[in-house]
């Protein structure tokens, strides 16, 4: 695999975790209402920030955005089920899709180091960090 084809899984898979954090922000329920919301009002903001990032880091490969929602959606390792259930259940989701975006990120780093884009492994690294802190967070609320 190369650095552009695991940036384009990358996006695939940050785009499908996006959506599907912003529905289970939208559609929490529950007594931690508040808490909830606002935990996976963070995580969205920041997956829908990735959005635009990763296209750029894409560009700066000379790689195109996926211009279709069939192609991400194709390409994405993240669930493409419906977003439903109880606040346990929309959390546990959640968490389900930030750990296999981590992976995904994990592997975008090794490659790139491989290929010698250093810049894009220290990006990756850093959105390893920052999904490691929101698996902390919905492992702390689901305790």
């Amino acid at each position: 695999m190369t650095t552009e084809s695991q940036l384009q899984q990358v996006f695939a898979n940050n785009f499908v975790a996006y959506f599907r954090a912003h529905v289970a922000h939208v559609n929490i329920q529950g007594r931690n209402f508040m808490s909830d919301h606002k935990l996976l009002g963070k995580i969205y903001e920041d997956l829908q920030s990735q959005i635009d990032t990763t296209a750029e880091l894409l560009r700066t490969l000379a790689e195109f955005m996926p211009a279709s929602l069939e192609t991400i959606m194709e390409s994405s390792q993240i669930s493409l089920a419906d977003v439903l259930g109880d606040a346990d259940q929309l959390l546990e989701d959640i968490k389900a899709d930030l750990e296999e975006l981590k992976a995904s990120y994990e592997e975008l780093m090794a490659i790139s180091e491989e290929d010698g884009h250093k810049e894009i492994a220290n990006h990756a690294q850093d959105r390893i960090l920052t999904l490691a802190k929101y698996l902390w967070m919905l492992d702390s609320t689901l305790d």
